[in-house]
C-alpha cells in the first residue's frame, strides 16, 4: 500500500521537519526536555505494567485497561519522540514519504486507540458501580477481548481511510512540514490537489473519536455520580468520587489538548507554528507522562502494591548489606 502511495506522490518523496523554528537555537534543551519526557514515559508506563501483570489480584477487567493504556502510552511516544530528539541533537529532520505516511498511521491509530480504551474504562466504571451484582456477568474476560478487538478494528479502519487519503494527493509544492512529526493535517496542507475529502474524513475522525467518546464517556459519569448520591454515603461515596475523580483528570488531559489540536488545524484558526507544533506533540507525550503518576499514585490498590515492592527490595538490600 506504501508503494502505490509513492507511485501516486511523484513530486515529493522526501519531507523535511521544521518544529520550532523560532526557538531552533535552543534545540539542545528542547532535546534533553523531551528526552527526559520520554524517560519518564518508558519508566513510570512500564513500572505500571510490570505490576498489574505480575499481581494476580489486579487482573480484572479495570487494571487490565489501565494496563493496555499504559501499553499504547509506550508505544506512541515511541512513534514520534526518538526521530523527534534525532533531529534536535543531529539536524535530522528529512523522512520519506512512506515513512511519513506509515509515522502518521501509527500516530493517529494509537491515538484513537486510547481514546477508544479511555470509553471502555468509563463504561467498566458505570457497570461496577451502577449494577455491581452483575458486574462479574458483564465484565468478563470475553467481553474485554471483544472490547479491544473492537478498538483495533475501529480504529485500523478508520486511520487505513484516513492515511489513503493523503497518500492518494500529489504534493508538487512546498516540502517543509511545520511540525516534528507526521501529522495529519500538517502533511496534507501540503499538497497541490483539492484536500476536501481529507479535511472532511479528519472532521469525522473528530467526530467519532472525540465526539462521540466524549458524549459517551460524560453520560456514563454522570449516570455514575447520580447513582453514587442516591444510594451511597460515606466512605462508599468518597471511594466512589475518588476513582471517578481519577479517571476524568486523565480524559481532560487527553481530550481538551487533542481538541485544541485538531479544530485549530481544521478550522484554520491562526496560532503560532512553535505554540502549535507544541500542542501537537504535548497531545501525545502529556497523557503519557502523567497517566503513571495519576493512577500509580490515586489508584490505592496500585499504589499499594507498588510501596510494597519498594520496601520488599530494599528489605532485601540490606539483608545481602548484613550479609555481607
Amino acid at each position: 500500500m506504501i508503494e502505490q502511495f509513492q507511485g501516486i506522490n511523484i513530486s515529493h518523496s522526501v519531507f523535511i521537519f521544521v518544529g520550532f523554528p523560532n526557538i531552533y537555537e535552543y534545540r539542545v534543551l528542547l532535546f534533553l526536555m523531551f528526552f527526559v519526557t520520554y524517560i519518564v514515559i518508558w519508566l513510570g508506563n512500564s513500572l505500571l505494567v510490570y505490576v498489574i501483570r505480575n499481581v494476580k489480584s489486579l487482573h480484572s477487567p479495570m487494571y487490565v485497561l489501565i494496563c493496555c493504556l499504559a501499553v499504547v502510552d509506550i508505544v506512541v511516544a515511541t512513534v514520534i519522540l526518538p526521530n523527534m530528539l534525532l533531529g534536535f541533537l543531529l539536524d535530522w529532520s528529512d523522512i520519506s514519504l512512506a515513512g511519513c505516511l506509515t509515522q502518521m498511521f501509527f500516530t493517529h491509530f494509537l491515538s484513537s486507540v486510547e481514546s477508544t480504551i479511555l470509553l471502555a474504562m468509563a463504561l467498566d466504571r458505570y457497570v461496577a458501580i451502577c449494577f455491581p451484582l452483575r458486574y462479574a456477568r458483564v465484565m468478563n474476560s470475553a467481553v474485554l477481548v471483544k472490547l479491544l478487538l473492537f478498538t483495533v478494528v475501529r480504529s485500523g479502519t478508520i486511520m487505513s481511510v484516513l492515511v489513503a487519503l493523503a497518500g492518494s494527493l500529489s504534493y508538487c509544492g512546498s516540502n517543509v512540514i511545520p511540525h516534528c512529526y507526521c501529522d495529519h493535517m500538517a502533511l496534507v496542507s501540503l499538497a497541490c490537489d483539492s484536500t476536501e475529502r481529507s479535511a472532511a474524513m479528519g472532521l469525522a475522525v473528530i467526530v467519532c473519536f472525540v465526539g462521540i467518546d466524549i458524549c459517551v464517556i460524560v453520560l456514563s459519569y454522570v449516570k455514575i455520580l447520580t447513582e453514587v448520591l442516591r444510594v451511597a454515603a460515606g466512605e462508599e461515596r468518597r471511594k466512589a468520587f475518588h476513582t471517578c475523580g481519577t479517571h476524568l483528570i486523565v480524559m481532560m488531559c487527553f481530550y481538551l489538548v487533542g481538541t485544541v489540536t485538531f479544530l485549530s488545524y481544521n478550522l484554520k484558526i491562526q496560532i503560532l507554528t512553535d505554540v502549535h507544533t507544541f500542542l501537537g506533540v504535548l497531545y501525545i507525550i502529556f497523557p503519557a507522562s502523567v497517566n503513571p503518576i495519576i493512577y500509580g499514585v490515586r489508584t490505592k490498590e496500585i499504589r499499594h502494591r507498588i510501596l510494597n515492592m519498594f520496601k520488599t527490595r530494599v528489605n532485601m538490600v540490606q539483608v545481602v548489606t548484613v550479609t555481607m
